[in-house]
């Protein structure tokens, strides 16, 4: 194994910028002002903020050095290392609070090379073993600025950086995949069970009564099949006839789950992470409690499952990161009569409502009770329909666990190569060979 030379990070900086921290007092958001990074919205090399959190350009420029100009590496410097990613060039004259570092690198390095080392275990067992504060750990900027780098020569870190940027392309596009699925699965939701256009449109005498679905069915014949599983009327109840007005708890079962501490973890081969709302929001990390994997099957989290917590951030999802303890607080979402699509859609269609009640709540943490879910009614169609509609949300909703499953293994081999081709243990060929051999 050869020995690359190593340089401290702040040698590789443009020296007119170097390392700083961002805006320390954000103060009151202003609308329409400079976007502001945090520490949180660095999450698996993208950066996704929240556009209301803006501040003025006069407190922005307080701060000039941290003016994203694009290219540069932010880092969240609170809690645990790892975080960082690449400023794109969409984010120009947006500025970053206090606990995310701006890095200006030189054009002598491979900025995708150094943002990767800083994922790496190397880096991040550096950093980790001189985090410092009492309450809240955090990484020292002249902590970072001293981060030792093996820095092999340019050619050979853009060939890892480009071997490693294939995993991230890859996750990218199936984040983007999911998410125009998503968006097309809850488009025609909205139009077949909220505003019921198929009925409205056969009583227009339209000749397509299903025209959402465009492209999505090509078969005229299951085009019309589906378009027959709709009334040409409504019924005294206000929905398509035949159709039944159910609550949520009438569709699905929400399981609660367990306090976990009375299930503490015996040893590290028979435990699971526990499901907390910081797992259901993030995913499994290094900081995820443990519980034995001696509690009731039913509390067991599985792939695919649906998810949804009932207080504090409220958030529903299917779940992808593997087996898990189902902590309280959240619920496993099922059905022994209707399919995952059809209760899941129901919950999402829901979510805004149930989030505006956790947050009118006086208390620390808000939350909904179990009569909202009676209150929060869906428009069941006859059973049979409902598995015929199948043939539009079953493959969209397979393909969405199926797409962040990968995700998950991408990341996984990503992080697995990651720390060995830095330290040149690996050769880049030989992880090439391996990676094409695996697919």
């Amino acid at each position: 194994m050869n020995e690359w030379p190593t340089r401290r990070l702040v040698d590789l900086c443009d020296p007119d910028r170097g390392i700083t921290y961002g805006i320390v007092k954000v103060g009151d958001f202003v609308a329409g002002g400079v976007p502001v990074i945090r520490g949180g919205d660095i999450r698996e090399n993208t950066i996704v903020f929240s556009d209301e959190k803006r501040v003025s350009l006069e407190v922005s420029n307080q701060f000039k050095r941290t003016i994203i100009r694009g290219g540069e590496i932010l880092i969240n410097l609170i809690s645990e290392p790892g975080h960082c990613a690449i400023a794109p060039e969409s984010l120009r004259g947006a500025n970053v609070s206090r606990d995310v570092a701006v890095i200006s690198l030189g054009k002598e390095v491979d900025h995708n090379y150094i943002c990767y080392f800083l994922k790496s275990k190397v880096a991040i067992d550096w950093l980790n073993a001189r985090m410092q504060g009492s309450v809240t750990q955090k990484i020292n900027l002249g902590t970072l600025k001293e981060l030792p780098v093996p820095l092999p020569d340019f050619s050979a870190q853009a060939k890892i950086s480009s071997f490693l940027g294939f995993f991230d392309e890859k996750i990218e596009l199936n984040r983007q995949m999911n998410e125009t699925l998503e968006v097309m699965a809850r488009a025609i939701f909205r139009e077949w069970f909220v505003n019921f256009g198929p009925t409205r449109r056969k009583i227009d005498g339209a000749s397509d009564p299903v025209e959402i679905m465009g492209g999505l069915v090509a078969d005229a014949e299951r085009a019309e099949q589906l378009a027959d599983l709709f009334p040409t009327n409504f019924g005294e109840n206000g929905l398509p006839e035949g159709w039944e007005s159910k609550g949520l708890d009438q569709i699905a079962d929400f399981l609660n789950g367990l306090a976990l501490q009375k299930y503490p973890a015996t040893n590290d081969t028979h435990n699971i992470p526990v499901v907390k709302i910081a797992e259901l929001r993030n995913g499994i990390t290094p900081k995820s409690g443990r519980a034995s994997r001696a509690i009731p099957e039913k509390y067991i989290v599985k792939d695919g499952d649906f998810l949804f917590s009932w207080s504090g951030s409220l958030l529903a999802k299917f779940w992808t990161e593997g087996e898990g303890a189902l902590n309280q607080h959240l619920f496993k979402v099922t059905s022994n009569h209707y399919p995952k699509w059809f209760y899941s859609l129901w919950v999402q269609h829901y979510m805004p409502e149930f989030q505006q009640i956790a947050a009118s709540k006086a208390t620390t943490m808000g939350h909904i009770q179990r009569n909202h879910l009676t209150a929060a009614t869906a428009a069941c169609p006859p059973p049979n329909a409902v598995q015929i509609m199948g043939v539009i949300f079953d493959p969209i909703v397979s393909r969405t666990i199926h797409n962040e499953i990968e995700n998950r293994t991408l990341a996984t081999t990503r992080d697995l190569l990651l720390p060995k081709l830095m330290s040149d243990e690996i050769r880049l060929e030989e992880a090439a060979e391996a990676l094409e051999a695996a697919q």
